[in-house]
């Protein structure tokens, strides 16, 4: 089977024919994949959503972009000969379509993984441009997708490398190829480079590819002398067209008032120990038990070091040629005894809990205790009913900073990503959210907790949980960098 029969042969093997059009086209789309992937990462999404998305995109581009040649080639050919529809390789796949169906899919995609369609299209779409101005020398390679004739003199100067190629059956043609691939790197640093470092919403970037395709397109397919009609027009201009209108509407914020797009409520999640629970006094005493146990002091300098990391991670600092798990088993039998008596609700805690959970906000606590533990502690003040969902030490494998627990959460509910917001109390809870692209809010109840909460660097920080709805009100997005 060859793909791409008009193209050159890039390499052979046995039956198999790989073309230079095909190997362009799938360099562009790595490249892309690559530079997108480095801006997701900056977002603080798991790569295997842009992996995911990058691998299904590629297969929904390619069939927009048939669908689009059939509709506007021959039609009628096709639907007398519907196999030939998807005989993509005898040739024949239009940009426009690919790029249509990719937005779409990127709509449902978002949808389904609580991503905000603007920030993914920001960070996917300006590296399409260079993906499309490294296939266009597919069109080169195969003599095609060229202008009107020139005289050969048209190649004299710094166009000169291209003379050869551009000499079909003795005439030459003039490269618009080369064109569109030129303004199309010059696009991609405008955007991509320039514009990113003053842009001012979401949403910003992507409408901007649009524009400046739109009006690049509508320029190469005025020279082209392949083009596709509608009737009388050329349909890569009209959708050229369409593309800077959508584009510059969507730049100037038109699309979302026409269309009453609100940014979304955030989802909240919350840290247990030190944040919705005040449990200082019975941690503090159950650390106290088992280091006494075992002939150790438990001094006044670890009582900030223990509010945090896991029950493994300090009995493994303080106890090394110990059985941890039997160390853990005992600090949980006598906080269990004791739990009741010394421990309370945090201030506020149920009441901002019911007040979010009224006004329609995703609710969920991520704890380094176990998940029974977590929900028979919120079912003991009666706070249970107000939290949709709970992550505990035994539904992941890594503790917090590491942000697993905040990724699961968002993942099995799919729960919003892009406007985020985790509460908690210890350094290590303020860098697992920042790990994860969230909004940090740090809480210290106990005032000793502050200049070691500084050190993470949280969005704000609170000294009573009342003042989390006063935030939530704020003109900007929930995410780490506001952006």
């Amino acid at each position: 089977m060859t793909f791409f029969p008009n193209s050159k042969t890039f390499l052979s093997i046995g039956n198999l024919h790989i073309q230079w059009y095909a190997v362009l086209i799938i360099l562009g789309a790595l490249l892309a994949f690559f530079l997108s992937r480095r801006n997701t990462r900056r977002y603080k999404y798991p790569d295997d959503l842009i992996e995911d998305f990058f691998i299904d995109v590629l297969w929904i581009g390619i069939i927009g972009a048939r669908i689009w040649y059939v509709l506007f080639s021959d039609i009628g050919y096709y639907l007398s000969n519907p196999l030939k529809i998807i005989a993509i390789w005898e040739g024949g796949l239009a940009i426009h379509g690919g790029v249509i169906a990719g937005l779409l899919y990127g709509l449902y995609y978002c949808k389904r993984h609580g991503l905000s369609f603007y920030r993914l299209a920001d960070a996917v779409l300006p590296n399409v441009l260079l993906a499309q101005a490294i296939g266009r020398w597919g069109n080169f390679v195969n003599q095609e997708a060229h202008g009107p004739m020139v005289d050969a003199s048209y190649y004299d100067g710094i166009l000169s490398f291209l003379k050869e190629g551009m000499c079909i059956n003795g005439v030459y043609y003039e490269p618009t190829f080369f064109y569109e691939s030129v303004l199309n790197i010059i696009g991609f640093i405008l955007i991509a480079i320039i514009l990113r470092k003053f842009q001012n919403k979401r949403g910003d970037l992507a409408y901007a590819y649009l524009m400046w395709y739109g009006v690049v397109r509508f320029y190469i397919e005025s020279l082209r002398t392949d083009a596709l009609y509608f009737g009388p027009l050329k349909i890569a201009q009209v959708a050229s067209v369409i593309y800077l209108i959508v584009g510059l509407c969507g730049y100037l914020g038109l699309i979302d008032k026409i269309l009453h797009i609100k940014k979304p409520k955030p989802t909240i999640l919350f840290d247990l120990d030190g944040t919705l629970l005040d449990t200082e006094k019975g941690i503090h005493e159950s650390y106290r038990y088992v280091f006494e146990k075992h002939g150790k002091e438990f001094t006044s300098d670890m009582e900030v070091e223990v509010l945090g990391p896991s029950l493994w991670q300090i009995f493994g600092k303080y106890f090394p040629n110990e059985n941890v798990d039997d160390l853990v088993k005992e600090y949980r039998e006598h906080n269990k005894e004791i739990f009741a008596s010394v421990n309370s609700p945090m201030p506020n805690a149920e009441a901002i809990l019911k007040t979010l959970k009224q006004e329609g906000y995703h609710v969920g606590v991520v704890s380094t205790k176990m998940h029974e533990t977590v929900l028979d502690n919120l079912k003991l003040y009666h706070l249970d009913v107000y939290v949709d969902d709970i992550v505990g030490k035994e539904d992941v494998k890594l503790d917090k900073p590491n942000p697993e627990g905040i990724n699961l959460i968002l993942k099995k509910n799919r729960w919003y990503r892009d406007e985020l917001v985790y509460v908690g109390d210890s350094v290590g809870d303020i860098k697992a959210g920042q790990n994860a692209g969230a909004y940090t809010v740090a809480y210290y109840f106990n005032p000793r907790k502050k200049a070691d909460l500084d050190k993470a660097k949280a969005n704000i920080y609170i000294s009573d949980l009342a003042e989390i709805l006063p935030i939530l009100d704020a003109d900007h997005h929930f995410t780490y960098n506001l952006k």
